[in-house]
């Protein structure tokens, strides 16, 4: 499958890591040089150093070829406009965009955009399959029975940093899916640590949420 993927950041460089791990094909549209460079020397992926809301840029990264779209910029805004571009001038098969602002999420989704604000769930929705063995699906997700939840550990008086995970106390019901610590992803294990500045990705019965913010952001 090919993939084009708007944004080179920590959301974007996981996902192209993800995708091509698991063998398809990814062109990514990042505006920073610095982004591209980083992202061209760690993948095999194809980087254009560009503007993804432009035609231009999408029409070089071959959009019109591609099986998904993936907007995944920390603006909600670019990223539905590049999603709109990709679909209605591209006629693209099917358009993803991560949504930082969850009040945002019913108007993707109601100009046929799969919006989602996970990394890990915004690759299942390209794969359709399952990535975190049986714990998570997209079904238990979509009925609200599971939160996806992403924290960007504080920089100072971190309170669960430095402490093993299996000591945190976290809550019955929550488990944590993945560790990006800069360009570097961790799968957490009983004996992993937390460092500040640390984004942890977890997936969380709703009830859970708020405390297991607590425990690892304070």
């Amino acid at each position: 499958m090919r993939v084009v993927i708007m944004g080179g950041g920590k959301v974007g460089s996981f996902l192209t890591e993800i995708l091509e791990a698991n063998g398809h094909r990814v062109t990514v549209i990042e505006r920073d040089r610095a982004l591209c460079e980083s992202i061209a020397s760690r993948t095999s992926a194809t980087v254009i150093e560009g503007d993804g809301c432009d035609m231009r840029f999408q029409e070089e990264a071959d959009v019109g070829s591609a099986d998904v779209f993936a907007a995944v910029t920390g603006d909600d805004d670019d990223n539905l406009v590049a999603c709109q571009l990709a679909r209605t001038h591209f006629q693209v098969p099917r358009a993803v965009a991560r949504v930082n602002n969850p009040k945002n999420e019913k108007i993707f989704n109601r100009l046929g955009i799969d919006a989602i604000s996970s990394t890990t769930v915004i690759a299942e929705l390209i794969e359709e399959r399952t990535t975190v063995g049986d714990i998570i699906t997209l079904h238990t997700l979509k009925k609200g029975r599971l939160a996806v939840v992403e924290l960007d550990l504080p920089e100072d008086r971190c309170r669960s940093c430095n402490v093993p995970l299996r000591d945190l106390g976290l809550p019955q019901g929550c488990v944590l899916v993945s560790i990006i610590r800069g360009d570097e992803v961790i799968i957490p294990q009983g004996e992993s640590v937390l460092q500040p500045g640390d984004t942890v990705i977890a997936v969380t019965e709703p009830e859970r949420e708020a405390e297991l913010k607590r425990i690892l952001a304070g």
